[in-house]
């Protein structure tokens, strides 16, 4: 770098703002009467100084330019200025650091200009540009690799610094920063929000950023699938990588731009294809604006805007959507019989109504027993339970995941009805149903996790009953009371009707371990998941997530085994449960004390 920059050259920079921070080595040497010419800056001038004087001036115009320019253009002007000058003293007298200095703010300036393409990039409408955003985001990774190379050269020529000041020090060099308090906020501010933070040390700050890069990569290399399901085990999944706030607004952006999917799809058409509806909807608006139907396009925006936050304000926001997810399931249900009523005398575009709301309903009551799952799980996620409640939450959890199983195969069925079974009576379907061996891998998988919840929720039960462990120590709440307080949303919603926690005593009271070895329930959650290895073959997540399954029904089924030999003589045995392979399914562990 020394040697192309030589000392006291007159030094020239052309660029547009697509090259803001092009790369200092591709920079050519003008003639002394060259100045830089900025339309937006009304500046103009010429001077001499050396490289790492020149290289600060340039980063602080860089900075300018990136965050303050509009879309104007910057180039070169020749001109004779003799009335403005600028000189600027070097940085170091040794000129053999010249070379460190520069490549250390050289690899800043990079990574600033590559993430800020990244941004822009992301940014750009209709998911144009993320393929290019990966480029940069490659670039910024390699970058940061520079930067925190640079630390030790930045170090060894520090003064006043030490190797047991750089685990807290937000400087590379380890050195104070001149010029900048970092307390200043938290001292004059006042203790309400937005509150001073405080600020992460230089190595933090390099892991941050190298976490929110390929945190940003995973949501460039998404594939914008066009189906729910696809979009919400992709933002589930993504969450699950505790991605931070600037990354979850990208996932947001992207998700829902201008009231539409991906900022193309429209939602109502997404919301068909959802439900499975084998009915054409047509392009009119007289349809399409529909009370109920805009209802629950907003309400699926609102769902998928929830699931961009945080595990915390996710979980409270799902409780209280609940409610509007219920309401209009209900309503979608009445409408649907007066319907029905009027089918005589109705007109082609009622007709075509009264079967996307057929279609609709099924639909809008899978996703409120869907929402309701995630509500519970992420309970578990965010530690709000304690081991006394997890037999409630389990059986409470079981009836969910039956529900949405439900759900599930009434929608398939559904849409199956308008194809294959016109003219079939009610009574012939449901007999059917019973002889159909082509059971869909989602609902197989669904009935994994109802294996393993009841599994749990049994083996649970029987430790109360028999061995008088995971029972409540709180003298101040019943276990009715705690009943109610975690489940009151959802009994609010009516998700679903007619549970309550007589429902729940009466289920798990009279349940022993003898009853246990006649039902194993983790022995049929392994036994499916192996069974549906072929149908998930080419999808690694899926794979990743059947191996979680028989890891956690494995090692449940040996816990049960030696509790229903040992467990109810040998009082030395201490049964715990930990979550080692999945953040909502626990497994048993029994050691002798």
């Amino acid at each position: 770098m020394s040697k192309f920059l030589k000392e006291n050259s007159s030094l020239a920079v052309s660029f547009l703002p697509s090259h803001v921070a092009l790369c200092l080595g591709e920079f050519l040497l003008s003639p002394p009467s060259s100045a830089l010419y900025c339309p937006s800056h009304p500046f103009l001038f010429s001077f001499t100084v050396s490289p790492s004087c020149f290289l600060l001036k340039f980063a602080y115009l860089v900075s300018n330019l990136m965050f303050n320019s509009s879309n104007k253009d910057y180039h070169i002007a020749n001109a004779e200025i003799s009335d403005i000058s600028v000189n600027i003293e070097p940085l170091q007298t040794n000129p053999d650091l010249e070379e460190g200095y520069c490549k250390a703010l050289l690899c800043r300036i990079r990574f600033r200009k590559h993430f800020f393409h990244v941004l822009m990039c992301m940014r750009k409408s209709n998911c144009r540009a993320l393929e290019l955003a990966r480029k940069h985001i490659v670039s910024c990774l390699s970058e940061l690799v520079c930067i925190y190379n640079s630390s030790e050269f930045l170090m060894s020529h520090a003064y006043g610094s030490s190797q047991d000041e750089m685990e807290t020090s937000t400087t590379a060099s380890g050195s104070k920063p001149i010029g900048f308090d970092a307390s200043l906020n938290g001292r004059l501010a006042a203790p309400t929000p937005p509150r001073a933070i405080r600020i992460l040390s230089w190595k933090k700050a390099i892991e941050y950023f190298q976490k929110l890069l390929h945190d940003l990569d995973i949501l460039c290399s998404f594939t914008l699938d066009p189906s729910l399901e696809g979009i919400l085990r992709f933002v589930v999944r993504f969450q699950k990588l505790q991605p931070d706030l600037v990354a979850r607004s990208h996932l947001q952006l992207l998700l829902i731009e201008n009231g539409k999917l991906y900022g193309r799809d429209h939602v109502f058409d997404v919301i068909a294809r959802a439900a499975a509806a084998s009915v054409e909807v047509p392009k009119d608006q007289e349809i399409r604006n529909n009370k109920l139907f805009l209802q629950l396009e907003q309400l699926l925006i609102n769902l998928l805007k929830i699931l961009c936050t945080n595990a915390a304000w996710q979980r409270r926001k799902l409780g209280k959507v609940l409610q509007d997810w219920s309401i209009t399931s209900v309503q979608l249900e009445l409408d649907f019989k007066r319907a029905l009523e009027e089918m005589s005398s109705s007109s082609i575009n009622e007709n075509v109504c009264m079967k996307l709301a057929k279609h609709l309903l099924v639909w809008a009551e899978e996703q409120t027993y869907w929402i309701a799952s995630r509500f519970l799980m992420l309970g578990f996620e965010l530690d709000l339970y304690s081991p006394s409640d997890y037999c409630m939450v389990y059986w409470f959890l079981y009836v969910i995941l039956i529900k949405l199983s439900e759900k599930v195969q009434l929608k398939m069925l559904t849409s199956s009805d308008a194809v294959k079974r016109k003219g079939k009576k009610k009574r012939d379907l449901s007999k059917d149903v019973t002889r159909d061996p082509q059971i869909p891998p989602s609902v197989l998988l669904l009935q994994c996790y109802i294996c393993l919840s009841e599994g749990l929720t049994m083996m649970l039960a029987a430790l109360r009953n028999e061995c008088s462990t995971f029972q409540s120590a709180n003298y101040f709440n019943t276990e009715e009371e705690r009943f109610n307080q975690h489940f009151d949303l959802l009994q609010r919603a009516h998700v679903p009707d007619h549970i309550s926690y007589h429902l729940f005593n009466e289920s798990t009271i009279d349940v022993r371990f003898s009853t246990l070895l006649k039902y194993n329930h983790f022995r049929d959650a392994q036994r499916i998941a192996k069974e549906l290895r072929s149908s998930f073959s080419n999808d690694s997540d899926r794979l990743a997530e059947l191996r979680q399954i028989e890891q956690i029904a494995e090692h449940n089924h040996v816990a049960l085994n030696v509790l229903c030999q040992f467990g109810r003589n040998d009082a030395a045995l201490m049964v715990s449960f930990e979550f080692i392979h999945h953040p909502c399914f626990a497994v048993a562990v029994v050691k002798r004390a």
